[in-house]
């Protein structure tokens, strides 16, 4: 599928499983895209609980053709949460995702963008999880964050986990960190990554179905 952004598009693929009671929408790390192996892997783990799942590009196919180059893109943070909060309020308006609760699920960088974008749509987004964010990078929205948040951070990733610790003080609404023991930053040591989809999954799941 496409989002429009002006004249412009973001490709996305949709997974919906019958009756999902809620859409997960991944916001990916730095010069990531909707190929990412961890993030398709957690999407899968995600369906196969019954969640939908948007696996999207942030960046038009000529931002990545100059991100490539320059880099530059992937940490424009605002654009990028300016993205994620147009694919929610795209989801909210079609008639086949209107009833459904929208998740995030932010990875690094994107973690922040996810942050910001909830921050912006408090009447969209039901529920936040960041796998090995950058909060930190949300600034002053973390102060208007309402959607419930799971912070999962590896447990060998001290300087992510001190920034995680330090999000939390200011935000406002549910938020709790998960620290993985024994996993690095990009959690490629053995299960750690089923891990976090384990406590994704359980924290969307909660979360789309509370009134």
């Amino acid at each position: 599928m496409r989002v429009a952004i002006g004249d412009r598009f973001l490709s996305g693929d949709l997974a919906r499983p019958p009756h999902a009671p809620g859409i997960v929408v991944f916001a990916h790390g730095s010069g990531s895209s909707r190929f990412s192996p961890r993030n398709q892997f957690v999407a899968g783990a995600l369906q196969q609980r019954g969640l939908a799942t948007l696996l999207i590009d942030l960046l038009t196919p000529d931002e990545e053709a100059v991100d490539n180059q320059t880099a530059q893109l992937r940490f424009d943070i605002p654009l990028l949460a300016d993205r994620v909060v147009r694919i929610a309020d795209w989801l909210h308006a079609r008639e086949e995702t209107m009833a459904m609760r929208v998740g995030l699920f932010g990875a690094s960088t994107g973690g922040g963008a996810a942050l910001i974008a909830a921050a912006d749509r408090p009447d969209i987004i039901a529920a936040v999880v960041s796998r090995g964010g950058r909060p930190d990078l949300a600034g002053p929205a973390l102060a208007r964050v309402a959607a419930p948040t799971l912070l999962i951070v590896g447990g060998r990733d001290a300087a992510v986990i001190d920034m995680n610790r330090d999000a939390m003080t200011r935000m406002p609404g549910t938020v709790r960190l998960e620290i993985v023991a024994g996993a690095t930053h990009l959690f490629e040591e053995p299960g750690t990554l089923e891990r976090v989809a384990e406590l994704a999954g359980d924290w969307f799941s909660r979360h789309f179905t509370q009134q």
